[in-house]
């Protein structure tokens, strides 16, 4: 961190709500010409607090507004945007049936392993590396072999 004078900012913490503080050195801003554009504290320490995520935030904004991802940015609505849309309107997920964390991230996992493995039929199907009638059958045992890890149960659901 630089000051309007090209004097740099010391690190000083992180605070809890996950801000770096960067401080100016008070000798310094104490006979500063711009010191009351900068800074109106009765110490003369110019404070700036960054997140420390602002950097990352940076770097997509960055990456995003350059000619070769404004395409790929654009086709974000009609790939991601539209995974969310059908999970809530398709799969029953706009609102949880369960209560607890485990709970609830079980069913979410179980449910988009179902969604992939529903792809990786309809995938299977179009390529023809099985036939329909097997690829069902091979679905059906990856969506109890699926379920049986998530749950954590020997037992198949089938």
């Amino acid at each position: 961190m630089i000051c309007p004078e090209h004097q740099p900012l010391a690190y000083r913490t992180t605070n809890r709500d996950g801000y770096r503080e960067y401080c100016s050195n008070p000798k310094i801003c104490a006979q500063c010409p711009t010191r009351r554009l900068c800074t109106r504290s009765k110490n003369c320490v110019k404070t700036v607090l960054r997140h420390v995520w602002k950097d990352y935030e940076e770097l997509a904004d960055d990456a995003r507004y350059t000619p070769e991802y404004k395409d790929l940015y654009a086709k974000r609505k009609e790939t991601i945007e539209r995974v969310f849309a059908d999970a809530k309107e398709k799969h029953a997920m706009r609102y949880t049936h369960y209560r607890g964390l485990a709970q609830v991230s079980n069913w979410v996992r179980l449910k988009f392993a179902a969604m992939n493995l529903k792809k990786l039929a309809r995938w299977k199907t179009r390529k023809r590396f099985a036939p329909s009638s097997s690829a069902t059958s091979y679905i059906l045992s990856l969506i109890n072999f699926v379920a049986c890890l998530v749950m954590k149960t020997d037992r198949p659901f089938f």
